[in-house]
């Protein structure tokens, strides 16, 4: 059975820099689509950043410059690093690999 498992979030002030990861319990293959989305309540989850099969990286517009995703291939890993964060990026952050699973969130608060 697979199992994605986020961890990083948390309560942070604006400017300040997160790191997120998702760490894979199963068996699938390293290099599958990798992504970060986002929601926030009564909106749509939102695609932040992902890496393709292929290798390659795509942002939002909202979080280009400042955050980047990457991934090791090793421990099967997924990492959102977040920086310059904003009140605006507060959001339920979910990782999703290889167009098939989904993890179940972590809550990441912008506030002063």
């Amino acid at each position: 059975q697979v199992q994605l498992v986020e961890s990083g979030g948390g309560l942070v002030r604006p400017g300040d820099s997160l790191r997120l990861s998702c760490r894979v319990s199963g068996n699938i293959d390293s290099f599958g689509l990798a992504a970060w989305y986002r929601q926030v309540p009564g909106k749509q989850r939102e695609l932040v950043a992902q890496i393709s099969r292929g290798g390659g990286y795509s942002y939002a517009d909202s979080v280009n410059g400042r955050f980047i995703i990457s991934r090791d291939v090793t421990t099967n890993t997924v990492y959102l690093q977040m920086d310059i964060v904003k009140p605006e990026d507060t959001a339920v952050y979910y990782c999703y690999r290889n167009n098939q699973y989904w993890g179940r969130g972590t809550q990441v608060t912008v506030s002063s």
